[in-house]
């Protein structure tokens, strides 16, 4: 289709946002704001319509749908609001792989990883990686792939033709823009799209937090990490979990040496490479990650509390001696936000039968793992449930109040126990694969993703899969 500036066509209206962002009023002689508003003027944004499929947010899931859709055929834009793919991989620095012996787009991944020596630990689950190296992957992966990727620019409001959506509205150093596509994507974690889509959605433990907390990791450098095996949390296959619980032992009763009191009671260190480390130390309580306010202000705590805590350290000497912060991430990490309401909804009773779905995209096997909700309480708990393996049906990434939208990542269909198992990145990664296979087939056969079978999507996975 022709793009060139005389040929756009303009979207004038029905944008739906939240707040102010999505509001489009025109302005006349004889209207006035109201008190403590300001009115926008209605204008013509230019459109761009030459994608099959549209992913927002590229995140572990919405990397991986983008690549997977252009691998499977289709037109990919992916949208970032940050400066480098992989979200909570890169942006919020996690530097460990959870549930990850999954097929497909996890092996593969693993693989690129090893291979360039940005892995600690053996086998694909529970290993540890380089933050820039997954950055570098990603980014050869999608332009190999053919996606076309947007950093810098956030969606601020949705376009709807009836129940379908229709297009995205974006903001950045270009001003507003227009995108349609065929299908598209909600990776954004929070479930941004959905909303403002206008989707029902639930937060925390119910329509609104109490949520699980928010965490800043950091990367961190000693002059010797081989003096600090005891305080260090191993990575991979051979690593028992009675060693892991001893490492953040350890690790507390020395932060707590140097005179510091965590907000986090199991403070952990990951090896990365070398004397290089990483480490998720802090929790900062009560944080609805749809509010910028809040969320500005955990950052802000969490940062000054990470410098109190490594300066605590190296006030000991010995083998900390010279340990310094090399870097802090752009994004503080989140494990709840919004969970759209799809056309299933993965609940507790789910995870404690081990449900079984013709329609399943993915085996889940990780425990729930809900982190303290408050200070006074334990550092993680599984709320009593014992999970059996249980399927994530396609079902659950498709949303149920418009047509033509997936999720895919922690934002799809659940209740706040189940996606306390499900949100790690091994099953968004498999997520992504089915919600880029299903999506570029709806583009292609002129369907919304609802009326794909997911015997016909999953049959394009071969194609997807590269090791």
């Amino acid at each position: 289709m022709d793009q060139t500036p005389s040929r756009r066509r303009f979207l004038t209206s029905s944008l739906l946002g939240l707040g102010a962002l999505g509001a489009l009023t025109k302005v006349t002689a004889a209207s006035s704001p109201k008190p403590g508003f300001l009115t926008e003027a209605e204008r013509d944004i230019p459109v761009v319509a030459d994608s099959d499929v549209i992913v927002c947010g590229s995140g572990p899931a919405g990397v991986t749908a983008a690549i997977c859709a252009a691998r499977a055929g289709a037109k990919v834009r992916l949208f970032e609001a940050h400066g480098s793919l992989g979200g909570v991989w890169t942006s919020s620095l996690l530097g460990y792989l959870l549930d990850f012996d999954k097929p497909g787009f996890n092996q593969e991944l693993v693989r690129r990883l090893r291979d360039r020596d940005a892995v600690v630990g053996t086998g694909v689950n529970g290993i540890s990686y380089h933050p820039e190296d997954m950055k570098l992957v990603l980014e050869e992966l999608c332009l190999a792939a053919g996606v076309t990727v947007h950093f810098h620019t956030r969606v601020v409001a949705v376009h709807k033709v009836g129940r379908r959506v229709d297009a995205i509205v974006t903001e950045s150093k270009s001003g507003r823009e227009a995108w349609r596509a065929a299908t598209f994507v909600d990776a954004t974690g929070d479930g941004d799209v959905g909303a403002l889509a206008g989707c029902e959605f639930e937060i925390g433990m119910a329509d609104a937090c109490p949520c699980q907390p928010v965490s800043m990791d950091a990367l961190l450098v000693v002059k010797d990490a081989s003096k600090l095996t005891r305080f260090i949390h191993g990575s991979g296959s051979a690593v028992s979990k009675q060693s892991m619980n001893d490492a953040k032992k350890h690790l507390l009763a020395e932060i707590k040496r140097g005179g510091f009191d965590p907000s986090y009671q199991g403070p952990t260190i990951f090896p990365i490479r070398d004397n290089l480390l990483l480490a998720m130390m802090n929790h900062e309580y009560g944080i609805n990650a749809t509010d910028a306010t809040a969320v500005t202000k955990a950052t802000l705590n969490a940062r000054a509390e990470l410098h109190r805590i490594v300066k605590a350290l190296r006030a000991l000497g010995g083998d900390w001696e010279g340990l310094q912060i090399v870097a802090t991430p752009e994004q503080i990490g989140i494990r709840d936000g919004r969970r759209i309401k799809g056309r299933y909804k993965v609940v507790k009773a789910d995870l404690v039968a081990g449900a079984r779905h013709e329609d399943s995209v993915v085996r889940a096997t990780f425990s729930v793992d809900v982190h303290a909700l408050t200070r006074n309480d334990p550092a993680y708990s599984n709320q009593g449930v014992k999970v059996k393996p249980y399927d994530i049906p396609l079902r659950a990434l498709i949303a149920k109040d418009v047509d033509g939208l997936m999720m895919a990542g922690r934002c799809i269909s659940g209740d706040f126990i189940a996606h306390a198992s499900y949100r790690v990145t091994g099953n968004a990664v498999a997520m992504g694969e089915a919600a880029g296979v299903t999506s570029a087939l709806a583009a292609a056969s002129q369907r919304a993703p609802h009326e794909v079978s997911w015997q016909e999507a999953s049959a394009l996975l071969p194609k997807v899969r590269q090791g």
